[in-house]
């Protein structure tokens, strides 16, 4: 059974910085892809930031310049670096992970819980 765990998350001052964290855990062949997402009320979630492999980041435009994704392969772990935060990124922020269970199995979706990002003015 493969697990997200999201940590990080809290409240902020607009201008502060927070660093979101998420691991995957159990038994599976291979991560393609991991990502954060977020959801503010009465919005859709939106992709934020993606990391294809370890080494490849696509950032939404609204994020670019202010946050930045990175992932540790060898810990499973993908981070989100949030810098400059404004009010508007106040949201519910979900890990997101495109993996292989098993050697030509099927690639699967994967999401974490979710944790809270408020940003204060």
């Amino acid at each position: 059974q493969v697990q997200l765990v999201e940590s990080g998350g809290g409240l902020v001052q607009a201008g502060g910085s927070l660093r979101l964290s998420c691991a995957a855990s159990g038994t599976f062949f291979s991560i393609k892809v991991m990502a954060w997402y977020r959801q503010a009320p009465g919005n859709q979630r939106e992709m934020v930031a993606t990391i294809i492999g370890s080494d490849t980041p696509i950032y939404a435009d609204s994020v670019k310049g202010r946050f930045t994704i990175s992932r540790d392969t060898a810990k499973n772990t993908v981070f989100l670096q949030m810098d400059l935060l404004k009010f508007e990124d106040t949201a519910i922020y979900y890990c997101n992970a495109v993996i292989q269970p098993r050697f030509s199995w099927p690639q699967n979706n994967y999401w974490g819980q979710g944790t809270q990002v408020t940003v204060s003015v």
